[in-house]
């Protein structure tokens, strides 16, 4: 044939040409090579720029939201996504797991318990983490397991077609020949990956088949013309698609887009020579465009972790000093707490950071900040316990208060009473569900008690107010006998006896009432008319007596009484033993009879007033 060198040049390109991985794991054979064409890298072609702009946070996840990312993950399939996953998650899982075990552990001993007996089985979350990780890797196996049988399943379709073309090659050439021909490549196409190790061998031998295809049929040149024109279309058209994802915004979106261009690309056969270098260069530049893009995307993402890096770097600083923060005041902890909840939620809000700084950025935030609540929690727990014991202090209270409202013995229990509302004070708060029911409760039996009490004493103030007017009444009576000098004995005694009746008066008014009626039932006595002295001496001794006998201590005042008269009488009964004694002594003398007139008077008084001292004291006798 006339272009027999141009056909060698073709298939010695396609034998001995790059080889380039696909996006389904299998290789396929291109020229691109030749034209310095930078081959793609799949791993760098699916880089998901936005999971690198926000990379997730798990070191505040519990173990609870760990299960539940692992059951999303093993109903997914997506075993890339599912193995990065695992390895994100699962030091943090097993952190927390061992803590656990080792706080289990030390409450075992606590128990007197002995390490070698010691058998911790987790949780059911530990369990259900066990059962999806297994599953999750259950599942790959049997996946790649399926897969590896379906590229043998896929060796023996191409080794099939292959024995399929052989035949149609070596064959006679019919008007179906190279519908035959077009028919297998369709189907040669369409089969997926096949084993790593019998990639090559397969194109090749697919590849030196089509050539002695085409080298044995006399329209070999016409129909490979026509198939390089229809190939260069199609090749025109991904270079369009590949331009118009230049527009795409979402970077990551547009490299895995290009990627699979890029497998179409690689399937199509040859095209003119004359416009091979042109179209692979429009091809590349597209390429390299959407590459130049995403690497500038990657630069400024490179750029805003660090800066990320550094905010968040500088509020572990302003977080590092609540870790050590203590206090004995409620409200300067909410106050931390405020504080602590506000540098948190601008840490939520700093985005990712690099992935080789997550772990130890996240960990000094994050124990930090676990360490501070730790605190708050003991702090709280203690001052509950507290709480609880001054309940059950003042539940205490409470119950005798409960006990006292309806005593009538008013003096104690209104003594009481304050000294529970004493100690009331002096015990701390109780838990703030319980603060206004048990406070009601006392108030409402003291205010029982107490309104009680002061509703009593308002009639016994109204009711000492009305003998207050009896008794001024009295003594005014008292006065009139005193400044008229009339009356009888027996009118002032029965005035005495009337006001010894009547009840209490006003605290205020009791000694001052007191001291007008002593002096005036005196002088209401000794304005009597018609009593000799002794009666007159014996009713305000008697008035005396009955006054003493009304008032506080009357047994002790009575009985000092006595005893000042009896002191009284021993020094008049001596006195007189002197005088007499003396009344004998100034006998022998000069002006005896002057001494014993003036003696004798003495002697006389002094057994007058004697007499009068007994006389009182037989009446004090007789009164008790």
């Amino acid at each position: 044939m006339e272009n027999g060198s141009e056909m060698h040049e073709d298939k010695e390109a396609v034998i001995v040409g790059t080889e380039l991985p696909n996006t389904n794991g299998s290789t396929v054979l291109d020229d691109s090579h030749r034209h310095g064409f930078e081959t793609v890298d799949e791993k760098e072609l699916t880089i998901d720029l936005h999971d690198e702009l926000k990379p997730v946070d798990y070191t505040g996840f519990s173990k609870q939201d760990f299960v539940g990312l692992l059951k999303e993950a093993a109903a997914n399939n997506d075993f890339k996504k599912a193995d990065e996953l695992i390895r994100e998650i699962k030091p943090l899982f097993d952190e927390i797991r061992h803590r656990e075990r080792a706080e289990a552990l030390a409450r075992f001993k606590l128990d007197n318990g002995i390490e070698e007996d010691f058998e911790y089985k987790g949780d059911e979350w530990d369990s259900a983490f066990e059962i999806y990780l297994k599953s999750i890797r259950d599942n790959r196996q049997r996946h790649f397991r399926e897969i590896e049988e379906q590229k043998n399943n896929n060796l023996q379709t191409k080794t099939n077609l292959l024995e399929r073309l052989r035949q149609l090659a070596d064959g006679e050439d019919t008007e179906h020949s190279l519908r035959l021909f077009k028919d297998i490549q369709k189907e040669w196409k369409a089969v997926g990956q096949v084993p790593q190790s019998q990639l090559k061998t397969l194109w090749a031998n697919y590849n030196a088949l089509v050539d002695r295809f085409y080298d044995q049929r006399s329209i070999y040149f016409e129909l490979k013309e026509l198939d390089r024109k229809r190939n260069l279309e199609v090749k025109q058209e991904l270079c369009a698609r590949a331009e118009r994802l230049l527009s795409e915004e979402r970077i990551s979106e547009a490299v895995k887009e290009l990627n699979e261009l890029h497998n179409e690309f690689r399937y199509i056969g040859p095209v003119p020579l004359e416009d091979k270098d042109a179209i692979w260069l429009k091809f590349k530049a597209a390429s390299d465009a959407i590459y130049a893009k995403r690497d500038a995307a990657l630069v400024n993402l490179q750029h805003e972790l660090q800066n990320n890096l550094q905010t968040k770097e500088r509020i572990n600083e302003e977080v590092a000093v609540f870790a050590a923060f203590q206090t004995d005041r409620i409200k300067e902890w909410n106050l931390k707490t405020k504080d602590i909840i506000a540098l948190q939620k601008q840490w939520e809000s700093v985005g990712g950071v690099p992935r080789a700084k997550i772990r130890e950025v996240n960990k000094k935030f994050w124990n930090a900040f676990k360490a501070f609540f730790h605190n708050k929690n003991v702090f709280f727990k203690k001052l509950d316990e507290e709480r609880t014991k001054n309940l059950q202090l003042k539940t205490e209270i409470v119950n005798r208060a409960v006990e006292l409202k309806d005593s009538k013995e008013w003096e104690k229990a209104s003594h009481e009473l304050k000294e529970l509302q004493v100690k009331w004070k002096e015990i701390g708060p109780v838990p703030e569900k319980q603060r206004e029911k048990i406070f009601q409760q006392f108030k409402e039996a003291c205010d029982f008690f107490f309104n009680q009490l002061r509703s009593l004493a308002d009639k016994e103030a109204h009711e000492q107010n009305e003998n207050l007017t009896k008794k001024e009444t009295i003594i005014s009576l008292l006065k009139k006998i005193a400044d008229e000098k009339s009356g009888s004995l027996t009118e002032v005694r029965e005035l005495q006896s009337q006001f010894m009746a009547i009840g209490f008066v006003p605290k205020r008014d009791v000694a001052t009432l007191k001291s007008r009626f002593s002096e005036t039932l005196s002088k209401a006595i000794e304005a009597l008319p018609g009593l000799a002295d002794d009666e007159r001496d014996s009713a305000a001794l008697e008035a005396q007596l009955s006054n003493m006998r009304q008032g506080p201590q009357a047994e002790k005042k009575i009985h000092h009484k006595e005893y000042i008269l009896r002191k009284q009488i021993a020094k008049a009964e001596n006195d007189i033993a002197i005088l007499r004694n003396n009344l004998e002594f100034f006998g022998r003398s000069k002006n005896a009879e002057k001494f014993k007139e003036e003696f004798n008077a003495k002697i006389t008084q002094a057994g007058t007033d004697l007499q009068h001292l007994k006389k009182q004291l037989q009446i004090l006798q007789a009164s008790v």
